[in-house]
């Protein structure tokens, strides 16, 4: 698949392709380009993918470039199944802002749930370091155990942090 640069993308847009983005809905609802379609590539497949006018332009693009890059196996059969040429937007959302292009930002909506983890977590470590030296060395069994959680969360793809902030009222 060729990777084209935000400039390509905005042209190839103005002259009417499809503009997919397969980031997770409520990264899309939190900041989008204007006219991109939210199509997580976690419900993604070919069967359920749009049906595409034949020979259409279909720009897929996540947040960095990285997704869709991995990606590229399952958007290409897309691509095949429907008889469309497909491209992949260079570095994503990150790129299209490097170029200076617009987004819609709606800042009422969540930041997303891994960069909510990575707080949480790096808060959680950070208080058990603290009370641990000016407490009781006990608290730094607090860093210990959200170690413990992060390397488990690496090792099984499962991370009860997540789940668990998935489930709080900012994210419903």
């Amino acid at each position: 698949m060729k990777i084209i640069s935000p400039q390509e993308v905005k042209e190839m847009c103005m002259q009417g392709a499809v503009l997919i983005d397969i980031r997770e809905t409520a990264e899309h609802r939190r900041e989008h380009i204007s006219g991109s379609l939210s199509l997580p590539l976690s419900q993604l497949q070919a069967t359920n993918a749009p049906n595409f006018p034949s020979n259409s332009v279909v720009i897929f693009h996540c947040k960095s470039g990285v997704r869709t890059k991995q990606a590229e196996i399952q958007l290409n059969e897309i691509s095949q199944q429907h008889n469309c040429d497909v491209y992949l937007l260079e570095n994503g959302i990150d790129g299209w802002k490097q170029a200076g292009l617009e987004t819609i930002l709606d800042r009422s909506q969540p930041i997303d749930l891994m960069r909510q983890v990575q707080i949480t977590a790096g808060s959680f470590v950070l208080l058990g370091t603290i009370l641990g030296t000016f407490i009781h060395p006990l608290f730094y069994s607090i860093s210990a155990f959200i170690g413990a959680g992060l390397i488990f969360a690496g090792v099984t793809g499962f991370c009860g942090m997540a789940r668990l902030l998935a489930q709080m009222p900012w994210n419903k």
